[in-house]
């Protein structure tokens, strides 16, 4: 089961690094229209959010410093992906709906399991 939260835990990051850096950075084609649809503000502080919650999935388990950390990371991905389907659910985006619905049980997963089931112990004090 630690492989597979390994795992899991690993394609996550990559996703929503992936998705963060697209809101941080989007070519200039797509900026224009990601701006009409959402708050300039408001979509660096999403593409913020996602790659801190990235980075927070992997680092804390790999140091093994902090490691509950993975789990507040996981629960603050809860928070987009659950605002996410809300939003493409209401404009009938459904496709991108279902996609973050997805997500959403996945994280939901990962946080659960690192904070009850399969925590990560902490780097024992030298």
């Amino acid at each position: 089961m630690n492989i597979f939260l390994w795992i899991l835990q690993i394609l996550l990051a990559a996703a929503f690094a992936a998705h963060g850096w697209l809101f941080l950075s989007p070519p200039p084609d797509m900026l224009k229209l990601m701006n009409e649809m959402l708050n300039p503000n408001f979509r660096l502080f999403l593409g913020v959010a996602e790659v801190l919650a990235a980075i927070g999935l992997i680092l804390p388990g790999v140091t093994r410093i902090l490691p509950w950390l993975i789990s507040l990371a996981a629960a603050g991905l809860m928070i987009v992906m659950i605002s996410a389907t809300i939003l493409h659910t209401t404009r009938g985006e459904i496709s991108s709906a279902v996609t973050t619905a997805i997500l959403f049980v996945l994280v939901t997963f990962v946080a659960y399991m690192r904070w009850k089931v399969k925590p990560i112990r902490e780097r024992a004090a030298a």
